[in-house]
């Protein structure tokens, strides 16, 4: 009996574990070389698991996992939604629950798919990829903590983003872990699904994977020097984000208003000393409506006269036809006399922060920003005109999403900009999370990136993924530095996922037709 318990318990055991270890890959445990391996255990327990049970292990794995990295999320309902402790950790379970499924599914692909060895290092990769993929679309997407965002800060390997996106470096990722199950599974004499690893194939996947990095490295380290010659040659603009550090508890309440207002004006005029061409205020700074509300719009107008230079400036908008009001997330562009000369409304809203999904089911969580109705989404890729130069702007986790970003630069953006309110986070790990997958955004498009925070993490990212500055958590800041708006399309701004899904469907086809005839 003892060894039964045993023999169930161990496979369970060994999945918590990848799921403990894909925490620590994110901010802010932060160690990105531990997701080269943070698979395997839940690998090896799938080598001879049945679908149901391998589907039961990649539940166990992925729910440790994403309750780890989204842990922010009761933290949020609790401190800003004012839910209940037991109803935030409830959405906090559900959301890890829900993301914990891509992962069940990735086991399920992989024990139902791969019964030979050979066919098992190309479904892994594959399966997780499309899998990743299809989370940044299923239930209105949530692309956070992919694998390849484990990456951000590795110079030369990150390179290969501009061709196949975040999601190429999850793809390697994963080819890494199947390699080193099969490898240990030779090692210790055990077979795949009944079948034995052979020699040749275990030495020639250990011959190609550092083949392939290599050959990855290599190409960073070209693109590297290719990025930093057309960034020298390219227009510079000196920017100017003010980060306001306002409490998200205060930050609506009509009382402060004006000492936000004040603060925002006060900051920006120091950094206005600094000759700059545009100054950056973070996502809804004004917590009022923007050419609306006539005091408080004043103040700003004065500000920005006196400061004599372009604004960006994120404020709550309202549009009034009759009785129809209809509320918008945005983004003005002000000249220096103080008139907005472009807009940009926020596309893709927070869930429960902007608006509730599923508003009959749902009705008890409400929305953590109750001074608004819910927000109504703009155009897609509907860039800012600065004069002769196309602002990408992304409010908010719009930067989470690599299409957003690519539609900007498809639209001419020169320079992509994300301003953002991330005081809904608190300390927690959010912030840090928030800011490493905006460095994919960087390399992706090959454009300078400057970043807005509340109350941090502000910052400037180079068209390689180099942060080149930031600011603290919680701190009254102004950081200014120099931009370059650069032109062209990366591969990947051209042609997108489109590339690599082929490519991972192509080998996902191929493993069912081979599953097929072996059944036949």
């Amino acid at each position: 009996m003892r060894s039964l318990d045993k023999q169930r318990i161990i496979p369970y055991a060994l999945a918590l574990i990848s799921g403990l270890l894909l925490v620590a890959v994110f901010p802010k445990i932060d160690q990105g070389w531990v997701a080269w391996f943070a698979l395997v255990p839940l690998l090896l327990v799938l080598r001879k698991a049945g679908p149901g049970v391998g589907f039961r292990l990649g539940l166990t794995c992925g729910l440790v996992h994403y309750l780890g990295v989204t842990y922010w999320t009761a933290y949020s309902m609790r401190t800003y939604g004012h839910l209940p402790m037991v109803q935030s950790i409830f959405v906090l379970v559900l959301l890890a629950g829900i993301l914990a499924l891509f992962t069940a599914l990735f086991a399920l692909a992989v024990c139902r798919l791969n019964r030979r060895p050979w066919l098992f290092l190309l479904v892994a990769p594959a399966a997780w990829t499309v899998l990743e993929w299809l989370r940044s679309w299923v239930f209105t997407g949530f692309p956070w903590a992919l694998l390849g965002y484990s990456q951000y800060n590795r110079l030369w390997l990150v390179q290969v983003a501009d061709l196949f996106g975040v999601y190429g470096l999850s793809f390697l990722i994963v080819a890494a872990n199947a390699v080193l199950t099969l490898a240990l599974l030779r090692w210790v004499e055990k077979s795949w699904h009944g079948h034995e690893a052979s020699r040749a194939l275990v030495v020639r996947s250990l011959v190609v994977l550092p083949v392939c990095l290599t050959a990855a490295v290599g190409y960073g380290m070209l693109r590297v020097k290719t990025m930093d010659r057309l960034a020298a040659d390219a227009t510079p603009v000196r920017v100017a984000l003010v980060q306001g550090n306002v409490d998200q508890s205060i930050k609506w309440d009509t009382t402060f208003q004006m000492l936000t207002t004040v603060k925002y004006r006060t900051l920006s005029l120091q950094a206005a000393e600094e000759g700059v061409d545009l100054i950056i205020w973070p996502e809804t700074a004004t917590p009022f409506y923007l050419y609306r509300d006539t005091l408080l719009s004043d103040m700003v107008v004065q500000g920005v006269r006196t400061a004599g230079t372009h604004f960006i400036i994120g404020s709550p908008r309202v549009e009034i036809d009759g009785d129809i009001h209809r509320y918008y997330n945005s983004a003005y562009l002000i000249d220096p006399q103080g008139e907005a000369l472009d807009r940009y409304d926020k596309v893709h809203l927070v869930p429960f922060g902007e608006y509730v999904p599923l508003q009959r089911w749902l009705s008890f969580a409400g929305k953590m920003v109750q001074h608004v109705s819910d927000f109504h989404p703009g155009d897609r890729g509907n860039a800012l005109m600065w004069e002769d130069r196309p602002i990408g702007m992304l409010i908010c986790y719009e930067i989470i999403f690599p299409a957003l970003s690519r539609a900007m630069v498809r639209n001419g953006g020169q320079l992509l900009v994300n301003i953002t309110n991330d005081a809904w986070f608190g300390r927690t790990a959010a912030p840090y999370q928030h800011f490493a997958m905006a460095v994919l955004r960087s390399v992706e498009n090959r454009r300078y990136l400057a970043r807005s925070a509340n109350t941090g993490i502000s910052g400037f990212i180079d068209p390689c993924g180099r942060i080149l500055a930031t600011t603290e958590l919680y701190t009254d800041a102004i950081l200014t530095g120099e931009v370059k708006l650069l032109d062209g399309l990366s591969h990947y701004s051209r042609w997108g996922d489109w590339p690599l899904m082929g490519l991972c469907g192509g080998l996902l086809v191929l493993a069912v037709g081979r599953q097929r005839r072996s059944a036949r």
